[in-house]
């Protein structure tokens, strides 16, 4: 005969089941009994280390080497930068080489422009002259051209010649 979900004789077996382990429950599960008055009454359990120990734990990095070292990084850098040395002192010489040239080539052409200053200020002072002559026509004893201070005439210097 069967009552609800298992027969009489399966419900007795479970039954049966429940009672052998029951015995076997802790103390603080059961009711009705006394139970622990302390946790220092169970016995104590710790797990420890299997025999032999435990697997030694992998922490470090293994980061593959990828590029050249400090000392060839270094190494390189000092080599680039020498060569830029290098080149920059030469570029110096080459720069000194052309203004050596220029000045040269200035010294060269310098007696043409002086020619040439100096027609410029001859007819500009006679246009100063004539100018001079028209506003002071009226001034007794006035002579064109004469200095009212004494003083020495120096020609104007138009031709300097320093390296720029």
């Amino acid at each position: 005969a069967t009552r609800g979900l298992f027969s009489v004789e399966e419900a007795q077996e479970r039954r049966g089941v429940f009672k052998a382990r029951r015995g076997k429950m802790a103390e603080g599960l059961r009711r009705g009994s006394p139970g622990m008055k302390s946790i220092k009454d169970m016995a104590m359990r710790q797990d420890g280390p299997p025999p032999g120990g435990f697997p030694a734990i992998r922490y470090g990095r293994k980061i593959p080497n990828s590029g050249p070292s400090g000392v060839a990084i270094f190494g390189i850098g000092a080599i680039i930068m020498a060569y830029g040395f290098y080149k920059v002192g030469q570029t110096n010489h080459k720069r000194k080489d052309w203004k050596r040239e220029k000045l040269r080539a200035r010294m060269d052409i310098m007696p043409i422009l002086q020619a040439e200053e100096d027609i410029r200020f001859v007819e500009a002072q006679k246009k100063a002259w004539e100018l001079e002559a028209k506003i002071m026509k009226g001034v007794p004893d006035w002579k064109v051209g004469e200095r009212a201070y004494k003083t020495r005439w120096m020609p104007p210097n138009t031709g300097i010649i320093k390296p720029s």
